[in-house]
């Protein structure tokens, strides 16, 4: 019963504090969206698309395996000092190798991923961040596991005000030197905003009863085989899907050029769907990805111990309040997303994606929910499997259908996709719960 109050009163914070950090996003979208015009907002996801890729090196796998980990560990019995230095030296060792890496590369991908050298100096500002950023998704995991969940609701609060402001600041200096250095001046607030939030994730560490050093707690909380049985196939399938997935950002953009014959209205309609439309459409996702966020160490934990009928109940919960929200939510964009986009950010065009990919929200959805607990089981090889599928066919419906159909043919690819995402993952997940002892 205390369990589960824990687990619930965390799910309200982080269902509020989501809410709030989804309202702040979407205003800080539509702020971009009115300083860096259609084409800029094209430009600035095609540099996220690339940036993910690195994230993807620098920390994916750390991310899930903190989770795990911890929880692991404190299912064993054994304190959790020991095992947060182990994550955060391995994500310092990470995040270098993704730092040096981008920033050597950020030409190179520039010009022959992105077709579009404007975005050289904008990788090359956000590749300081991901030291940062993996240590602090590693300190978040192990609160994660611990239940402890307002340290990450507090630095992710702050990180999103720094993140603004500083991207305020840099725009006012920078962007009358054209759409590289706006996008630059907005990207150099994700660095100074991931630095400022591991500071402070690290502080919270400091004072944490459950980190602090025992004489009873293992040298070795864990083995390396544990660790990189869990990182190297996440890191793996995600570098791979990410890889993929920015092949897929450079392709559109290129394909779109074929159809409009216009690089600019390409890359205009690539940033209103990537950077305007999609954002709104995941808005109500905000609930779920807390939800999603406390269910896998739950579920790890379950796993574990090999409590059956309690990871069984987790899965029923999930399944009913995800599929409850994601056709409400389909059904509100279906009716009023389009005024509503208009209204936001005064693009009809941003208006008629958010109507036609309304049928695709509850696919979104429940595929990022089922995702995480196919992790949490130990079973991401399954969820890289599919999302490689994914990708290759997307990526031949992009380059057979776009030169000659244009945007709604990607509209109508994005739909088939989901759907057949997340039926996959579904009907994997109920295969290994059907299987579990």
């Amino acid at each position: 019963m205390a369990q589960r109050s824990v687990y619930l009163k965390n799910a309200v914070w982080l269902a509020a504090s989501g809410i709030v950090l989804r309202l702040l996003g979407m205003g800080y979208r539509v702020y971009l969206s009115q300083r860096l015009g259609t084409e800029g907002m094209g430009l600035y996801q095609l540099v996220l698309a690339v940036y993910t890729v690195f994230v993807a090196l620098a920390s994916s796998g750390l991310n899930v395996a903190s989770t795990r980990l911890a929880a692991q560990s404190l299912a064993r019995g054994r304190g959790m000092a020991a095992t947060l230095r182990s994550l955060c030296g391995t994500a310092a060792v990470f995040g270098t190798v993704g730092m040096v890496l981008q920033f050597a590369l950020a030409g190179v991908c520039a010009r022959v991923f992105l077709h579009d050298v404007r975005a050289e100096m904008p990788l090359r500002i956000l590749a300081p961040s991901l030291p940062f950023l993996a240590a602090a998704g590693a300190v978040r995991g192990c609160f994660l596991a611990a239940r402890r969940v307002k340290p990450n609701i507090t630095a992710q609060l702050v990180e999103q005000m720094v993140r603004m402001t500083t991207a305020a600041c840099a725009l006012q200096a920078w962007q009358h030197w054209g759409a590289g250095y706006a996008c630059a001046a907005v990207l150099l607030g994700n660095t100074v905003s991931e630095a400022v939030s591991c500071g402070i994730m690290l502080g919270f560490a400091a004072k944490t009863p459950e980190f602090a050093a025992t004489p009873a707690e293992p040298l070795h909380p864990y083995t390396a085989r544990e660790l990189y049985a869990i990182v190297l196939p996440v890191e793996g399938s995600h570098l791979l899907a990410g890889g993929l997935q920015a092949a897929e950002s450079g392709l559109i953009p290129y394909t779109l050029t074929l159809y409009t014959g216009s690089r600019a209205d390409a890359l205009a309609q690539y940033g209103a769907l990537k950077g305007m439309a999609l954002p709104l459409l995941f808005f109500p996702f905000s609930v779920l990805a807390a939800l999603s966020g406390l269910l896998m160490p739950e579920i790890t934990r379950a796993h574990t111990r090999r409590d059956t009928a309690r990871v069984q109940y987790l899965v029923r919960r999930m399944l009913a309040v995800t599929g409850a929200l994601s056709l409400l939510a389909g059904l509100g964009f279906a009716l009023v997303g389009a005024p509503l986009a208009e209204r936001l950010y005064r693009d009809p065009a941003v208006g008629d994606y958010v109507r036609r990919l309304s049928m695709a929200a509850p696919f979104m959805y429940m595929e990022s929910m089922v995702d995480g607990v196919l992790k949490g089981l130990g079973e991401q090889l399954a969820s890289f499997r599919y999302s490689l599928l994914d990708s290759v066919l997307r990526i031949a419906g992009i380059t057979l259908l776009l030169p000659r159909f244009g945007m709604g043919a990607f509209l109508g690819i994005m739909v088939a996709s989901n759907a057949m995402t997340c039926l996959l993952n579904l009907n994997h997940m109920r295969k290994t719960l059907k299987a579990a002892p």
